[in-house]
């Protein structure tokens, strides 16, 4: 049995699979073009979505993840072109608590996602499943759905050690690099009027900029961040502040107000965040492997078990129910 298999669903949880028709949210309203009403503008949504990703999954037998293939530790590429990284990892278990759901084998299929603006109408229309990795922003959450957490992460700023203190002051007259439109750009903007942007299209474009010296620094995820600058063979960057200039979870993304399929990722992440509290060698390895202190990110095992715990505050604990005594058991 792999080792991302989970076990039987619990009683509890075969309620959860039933599907829920609601109507989207009010987020949604703003995509609505000026003369049209608001019930045209959605018809063509709510008939993509008239089918359940459960539904779907259980006809098809495939669960597609999108996403861009160059944010590890996340998502990348290994050498044989096939999709991997944490939230590949995170995906794989929740394609096999749908397996269990469905009574079929079910099968992850990578789609690459090269424009990050295209996530919510994929969703939508039904062409795409979820996206695991996302950092959480209330305004993505107005038109798609966030799973339980998988990780944090923040807004840190990446250059030469002791050339910043990591404080908005320093930052000012200062070429820093950010991915244009991004979160980083708005913050940096914000943050530090007087900072001199240099906005680029991806995040390796800012960390060549600031190889060759046309920036002086980077501020983006830190863990897409950390990854680049450990891996990449960097000598000498340090990321700053030690505390964020802003904090965000960092999740799978799902098609909003599809509760079943929902409930069923939910269900899949607590089981992996719960086995690595627990020590089980499958979800110890499955997260050390990207996040832990031998990946390049090096969070300790304390940090790690730290924030799923804080996760799993507001949920059941996962495990196996201790047998019944043989005095309880039916004749």
């Amino acid at each position: 049995m792999p080792p991302f298999t989970p076990s039987p669903l619990p009683r509890f949880a075969l309620a959860l699979v039933s599907q829920l028709r609601l109507p989207l949210r009010f987020g949604l309203t703003r995509l609505v073009p000026a003369g049209l009403s608001l019930l045209a503008a959605l018809a063509p949504m709510a008939q993509a979505r008239a089918e359940s990703v459960v539904d779907r999954v259980a006809r098809s037998g495939e669960l597609v993840l999108v996403g861009s293939p160059d944010t590890p530790p996340l998502l990348s590429l290994d050498g044989q072109g096939k999709p991997q990284g944490y939230g590949v990892e995170v995906a794989r278990r929740i394609a096999a608590e749908l397996a269990v759901a469905v009574g079929r084998p079910v099968a992850l299929r990578f789609e690459p996602l090269t424009d990050p603006g295209a996530l919510g109408q994929r969703l939508a229309e039904g062409k795409a499943d979820l996206a695991c990795g996302i950092p959480f922003s209330w305004d993505r959450e107005m038109t798609v759905d966030y799973s339980l957490p998988i990780g944090l992460s923040g807004l840190r700023l990446l250059a030469p050690a002791g050339r910043f203190d990591g404080s908005p002051a320093g930052l000012a007259r200062h070429r820093i690099a950010v991915v244009k439109d991004s979160l980083a750009e708005s913050e940096l903007r914000g943050l530090q009027p007087a900072a001199v942007v240099v906005a680029v299209p991806t995040l390796a474009a800012a960390l060549e900029a600031l190889r060759s010296g046309q920036a002086e620094g980077v501020i983006g995820d830190s863990l897409l961040l950390a990854q680049r600058a450990r891996s990449g063979g960097v000598r000498g960057l340090a990321l700053t502040p030690a505390l964020p200039y802003e904090r965000y979870a960092v999740a799978c993304v799902l098609p909003e107000n599809d509760s079943g399929f929902r409930n069923l990722a939910n269900l899949a992440i607590a089981r992996l965040l719960q086995g690595y509290l627990d020590g089980q060698p499958a979800a110890v390895a499955a997260i050390d492997r990207w996040v832990g202190p031998s990946s390049a990110l090096r969070l300790s095992q304390q940090q790690i078990r730290a924030y799923f715990e804080t996760v799993l505050l507001g949920v059941e604990a996962i495990r196996p129910l201790p047998a019944a005594p043989a005095s309880a058991k039916a004749p």
